[in-house]
């Protein structure tokens, strides 16, 4: 990929006018609405079946759509939001400890180092009260105090306990929940639902998103569906760096190939690192394993003070236990004490980096620091530990073999979450009429750096309470439209460029599998655009990724046929995609010569080692335009215009 051009294209958010806290008000009192009788005429796709695509197809379903729902997954439930552990967060102020939906507002723009839009950012804190009552109302089993009132604990970035969890299961419960008002709707028939299908195209007809082609799993074959609009809920793109939190099925491949017919990608540079992960093992691994952030409400986050005692730790002569309390270095306390071990997870990861960097790593590798129960053991006992946290405990000594209730767990930073997406506007639109991204699929509230327990928030707050909004608004005019049929040019034109693509995929005759070429792709995005980011470092990235797309077409091996189960070609499919979207992240990443959030330039810090914006001239969304193969693309900016908030720089010291 050549240097990008610029250009100071103006994006229209389609920002409501009025106070922030009367904007979303302000848009459902005028925006357009479909009456009930036309909402039968009109046929809405979505793909993905996590939490933002099942509540979206469930809402929409009963509103009256006609709703075709896809996934890659046997059942809606196997969508990747199960995995998620710790908690939602809402601001319903059950702990009368001073929270609020502007409070709550603030800790997430905040916490995005404010590249985030207000109005987005404020609709998601104001909705998040509702999700609560909606998921209550379903039957979701979220924890509750001795008198039956729903608990809540803290999360990394706020002085305040607002997130609501089910256990260590929050994800589960809450996609169970969805999952429940999806059935219901596909039982009455006004979702379809077709599990085993990949979007492997968009398909636009007169300038709108009418339509996909996607490849049935099962039986190797190409599929059409047509509609008034498509929804991409389909998550992040993260697994680009192979060893994540993140499902190997995880993929960005239906939101880059939206890229790649016109929809402008965002922030793609923004990728987020979590600080309890547990450690990598081996070369033979293929996935990391997330630890929650609310262990880091009890846990204590140290390393040895002394070189010497971590020296014997990486070389097994001691253990955690044996290193004598005055000897410990509870870093994150002693950085930031008025947040302690609950700074964000930028944050966090940073200062766990630079711990091991500096020699004091306590595994084998150098590669991980203790979260430790110690205290809170002798504080509430074991058994409270337990009621509270009892299956992260018995998860990680599956994995790794050691009590936690006896060692300290080990953990370090690994990639989870990406922040940059499809470039939406306030309606959560693409730029591509009747196309919209939501979830983690699109770029618009988390800023630099999402806060735990938020992407929850986000996902149900997109499907559940903002796109039956904002849709109705688009499709007010599509009334007149009769049902879509897949029998226009466009889609045999989009189904033909697909054959080609698989056919060229299968005639690769090389001897490397995709896993093999994963992992390459993986060390290169880790060790160039991973946690701590330079200019030289990115060119020489760019360049290892471009060389690795020149090869992957001589190295790669596919057995098999195409038109039958074949996970390698699904694999081969989706890691074509993701050379592009590194490539396009380094190239942001190169561009974007300040840090913030969880974009860091070794170059763009403080003396003490904290990140360095640069408002006045990053204070942008970057938006990148595809312009073809072997083509630069052109960056538009969304300038953030910051009405209601002061930037200031980021303090969790105080």
């Amino acid at each position: 990929m050549a240097k990008h051009n610029e250009t100071m294209n103006k994006l229209d958010a389609k920002i409501p006018a009025g106070p922030l806290a009367d904007k979303w008000t302000n848009y459902k009192d005028h925006q357009k609405l479909v009456n009930p009788a036309n909402k039968r005429r009109l046929d809405i796709i979505v793909v993905g079946t996590g939490l933002a695509g099942a509540s979206a197809a469930a809402s929409l379903g009963e509103m009256g759509f006609n709703v075709l729902n896809f996934c890659i997954q046997d059942s809606p439930r196997r969508a990747h939001s199960i995995a998620a552990q710790g908690g939602i967060n809402a601001a319903k102020n059950y702990q009368n400890d001073g929270d609020s939906v502007f409070r709550l507002y603030y800790d997430t723009i905040k916490g995005g180092d404010y590249r985030a839009r207000e109005a987005n950012v404020y609709r998601l804190a104001e909705v998040s009260n509702a999700i609560i009552d909606q998921c209550v109302a379903q039957g979701v089993p979220f924890a509750r105090e001795y008198g039956g009132l729903l608990d809540n604990r803290s999360f990394g970035g706020a002085q305040v306990s607002r997130t609501f969890y089910a256990r260590g299961q929050t994800g589960q419960q809450l996609l169970l929940g969805a999952y429940s008002a999806l059935s219901c709707q596909v039982a009455k028939g006004s979702v379809k639902l077709y599990t085993r299908h990949e979007m492997l195209d968009l398909v636009i007809i007169d300038g709108r998103a009418h339509g996909i082609i996607t490849r049935n799993l099962v039986t190797g074959g190409l599929e059409r569906f047509a509609a008034h609009a498509v929804v991409i809920a389909t998550g992040g793109y993260g697994n680009a760096f192979f060893l994540t939190t993140n499902a190997m099925a995880s993929n960005g491949s239906a939101a880059w190939q939206c890229y790649r017919k016109g929809a402008f990608f965002a922030n793609p540079c923004m990728a987020q690192i979590h600080p309890t992960c547990i450690p990598m093992h081996g070369d033979y691994q293929s996935k990391l394993t997330l630890m929650s952030e609310s262990l880091r409400n009890d846990g204590r986050i140290w390393v040895p003070k002394k070189l010497e005692d971590a020296k014997r730790l990486q070389r097994g002569e001691i253990k955690g236990h044996d290193i004598p309390e005055e000897d410990r270095d509870y870093y994150l306390e002693r950085r930031y004490p008025a947040f302690g071990n609950l700074v964000p997870r930028d944050v966090a990861s940073r200062a766990a980096k630079e711990r091991c960097d500096a020699g004091y790593g306590v595994n084998q590798t150098g590669l991980a620091v203790f979260l430790d129960f110690d205290d809170a053991i002798k504080r509430m006992g074991k058994k409270v530990v337990e009621e509270k946290y009892g299956n992260l405990f018995q998860m990680y000594e599956k994995i790794t073999n050691d009590n936690p209730y006896e060692t300290p767990m080990m953990i370090y930073p690994a990639i989870h979450y990406t922040m940059g997406g499809l470039w939406v506007d306030y309606e959560l639109q693409t730029t591509i009429p009747g196309l919209f991204a939501i979830g983690e699929a699109n770029f618009s509230d988390h800023g630099a750096n999402r806060l735990g327990a938020s992407a929850l928030m986000q996902g149900l707050a997109d499907g559940y309470f903002v796109l039956p909004y904002t849709m109705q608004n688009y499709l007010a005019d599509q009334i007149s439209i009769p049902h879509f049929t897949t029998d226009h040019k466009e889609f045999d034109e989009a189904e033909k460029a697909i054959k080609q693509r698989i056919d060229r995929l299968m005639s690769c005759k090389g001897n490397r599998s995709v896993d093999s070429l994963h992992k390459e792709l993986g060390h290169i995005m880790w060790e160039h655009v991973g946690m701590g980011r330079d200019k030289a470092g990115l060119e020489e990235g760019i360049r290892l990724l471009e060389d690795l797309q020149g090869r992957f077409y001589k190295e790669l091996h596919i057995p098999g046929e195409a038109n039958d189960l074949n996970i390698e070609l699904e694999k081969a499919l989706r890691f074509e995609d993701f050379i592009g979207i590194g490539l396009l992240m380094a190239h942001d990443a190169l561009d974007r010569e300040e840090s913030c959030g969880g974009h860091f330039r070794i170059e763009h810090q403080t003396p003490d080692g904290e990140a360095m914006r640069d408002d006045e001239h990053f204070a942008y969304v970057s938006c990148w335009e595809y312009m073809g193969e072997d083509k630069a693309p052109i960056m538009h900016k969304e300038e953030l215009v910051y009405e209601f908030t002061e930037r200031l720089t980021r303090n969790y010291k105080s």
